[in-house]
């Protein structure tokens, strides 16, 4: 099977070239898209998530070998959760060869964190299920890459950092406020403002509000802490 222009130059930004390139094609077809004889990633995501799991679980067991597993757990999270694929996924151009139906098109799709981080999980099991396991790390690694070093960083929860570093100065508590809420009942995109009683806010958007939130007091809290220096 040939493929297009567009999904070969992501083949070589992925750093993965297909012998199955259907298997490609698959990872990057929404289920609003989809047909009996044109199916969706849901199946690859959920193999995807699974392989990503263990790359991430052995890379922080070799990057820290003396870490507890209270320790691993929180950076663990913070390399796998939704944000950090999205975020992947947007260094590597996936939303621009997502295969989306028209109306998740004309809705923002291929700017969605959900979809992305969904979509890049099915991308890792497309690589796995053609190239084998050491291929689907060696993709995830690179792609990855100082994340895996500066986890310990990432992986504190932003709501609690932004409220010690208010407290410390004296200030209440910030606030949460949901400036907007869009997409289905079923896939809602939640757009967060984290606002401090001095005016700072920083808004971030997610799948969940909690993703958001967290989203949120991690820019208002890199925001202030640059103003510190």
């Amino acid at each position: 099977m040939r493929i297009s222009a567009d999904l070969q130059a992501f083949s070589g930004r992925l750093g993965h070239e297909f012998r199955r390139p259907e298997l490609l094609i698959r990872a990057l077809t929404h289920p609003s898209i989809s047909t009996p004889t044109r199916p969706d990633n849901q199946r690859l995501e959920f193999l995807g998530d699974r392989v990503l799991g263990i790359v991430m679980a052995e890379a922080l067991l070799m990057a820290d070998k003396t870490a507890a597993e209270g320790q691993l757990a929180p950076r663990f999270n913070a390399l796998v959760r939704k944000e950090t694929c999205a975020d992947v996924a947007r260094d590597l151009g996936l939303g621009e060869v997502l295969r989306l139906g028209r109306s998740e098109m004309l809705s923002g799709g291929r700017r969605k964190e959900a979809l992305l981080g969904d979509a890049l999980e099915a991308v890792i099991a497309a690589v796995y299920r053609d190239g084998g396991f050491d291929a689907a790390r060696t993709v995830v690694l690179r792609l990855w890459g100082d994340r895996v070093a500066r986890v310990k960083t990432d992986a504190r929860d932003a709501k609690t950092s932004l409220q010690e570093w208010a407290q410390a100065r004296g200030l209440p508590p910030p606030d949460y406020i949901e400036a907007a809420r869009e997409g289905p009942a079923h896939q809602p995109m939640f757009t967060i403002e984290a606002r401090l009683s001095n005016g700072a806010a920083e808004r971030a958007q997610a799948g969940s509000k909690r993703a958001a939130e967290q989203a949120a007091a991690a820019a208002l809290l890199r925001r202030m802490e640059a103003g510190d220096d």
